[in-house]
């Protein structure tokens, strides 16, 4: 079974496997040379800084990161600390994962999502009811702003375990203004209420929202002023622009991450994010993909939070490429039709600036 291209050989000839087992070397030996840039700095080879961190969900992860050299935490994502469960976590207990977090990862910071549920995520403890379309029902942050009780426990823990190392906090599904201001009321609800009993937490911590929602995308240079932050989760957004469900396999062929009007709709929220001077970043699978990360570097985001694995490979296309180029590239990609077309011009170009990670 070869994992990179989804190929599977049935009683594969001697020679067959001979090619494979060489690959299997190859491959390795290009992991072990890829942690000689553990420890450089990510930028382009014209001084474009940018950050690179890790995206988890459950506490053994963290060693991962660190060991390929994450900058911190881009994503978070709580939804683990409801699972298996029949109750709901206490406030106690999402003080000790953040508080865990944060001290293994400092200096860096953690970016913590807001509990996520709904779609195709569902969690012990609480019941979501059936729903004729549940990716575009009661889930995320409308969920959230409809039982704060649930919301407020968790942003009381994000804020106490604010004191013991820098934290932010991420709502995620954001469609509009009005949820932001609902929520930031919220966060500051919790805010009076852990001052008047005299508990410390980082007053100033960074708000950020996930753009998920076609809406919110096209409405980014007013969400800027609402917030510190924002990070594309080009997973759902996907999902959302192209109306397709992502784990419906009937429709899996659409799921195009280079498809004219996604990547026009992340170079508008990068626009918007970069004129208004609010850090911007990508928390969704493309990040993690040099072919992509290439595309994001161009558009200006300046984050960009994947798996572990994927770090030294995005540090190393970053390193190889200067950002004039990136922008270059993709000035061309913004007037190509269709997604065939951009994927050919991009893998033209990667060879040149990525050859190890081509195989033949």
């Amino acid at each position: 079974m070869d994992g990179t291209t989804g190929t599977v050989i049935i009683n594969p000839s001697e020679s067959v496997v001979d090619v494979y087992r060489k690959r299997q070397e190859k491959y390795a030996d290009y992991g072990k040379a890829l942690f000689h840039y553990k420890d450089l700095s990510c930028e382009t080879t014209d001084g474009r800084r940018v950050r690179l961190m890790g995206n988890m969900e459950i506490a053994e992860e963290i060693d991962s990161l660190i060991e390929h050299g994450a900058e911190g935490i881009g994503l978070y994502r709580t939804e683990y600390l409801y699972l298996n469960r029949k109750d709901l976590p206490t406030e106690e207990e999402h003080i000790r994962a953040y508080k865990q977090l944060v001290k293994r990862m400092s200096p860096h910071p953690a970016i913590i999502r807001t509990l996520d549920i709904g779609g195709d995520k569902s969690i012990g403890g609480i019941d979501m009811g059936k729903e004729i379309n549940p990716a575009l029902g009661l889930r995320a942050i409308r969920y959230c702003l409809k039982n704060v009780e649930i919301f407020k426990t968790q942003l009381r823990g994000i804020l106490r375990a604010s004191a013991s190392g820098k934290i932010k906090v991420m709502f995620p599904m954001i469609s509009g203004i009005d949820e932001i201001r609902r929520a930031k009321a919220v966060l500051e609800e919790a805010k009076a209420e852990l001052k008047a009993e005299g508990r410390p937490f980082d007053a100033g911590i960074e708000i950020g929202v996930m753009i998920e929602v076609p809406s919110a995308a096209i409405i980014a240079d007013m969400i800027v002023k609402e917030v510190d932050f924002i990070s594309i989760g080009t997973n759902d957004l996907l999902q959302y622009s192209l109306a397709i469900d992502r784990v419906n396999e009937h429709v899996a062929y659409l799921y195009e991450p280079f498809h004219p009007a996604v990547l026009r709709i992340i170079k508008t929220v990068a626009d918007a994010a970069n004129k208004a001077g609010v850090s911007v970043g990508v928390c969704g699978e493309m990040a993690g993909e040099p072919e992509y990360a290439l595309i994001l570097l161009g558009f200006g985001v300046q984050v960009l939070s994947m798996n572990a694995f994927s770090i030294l490979r995005v540090k190393r296309l970053i390193r190889s490429v200067s950002h004039a180029e990136a922008k270059k590239i993709c000035k061309t990609i913004i007037g190509i039709a269709t997604a065939k077309e951009v994927e050919h011009y991009i893998t033209s170009k990667l060879p040149g600036l990525y050859k190890e990670e081509f195989w033949s």
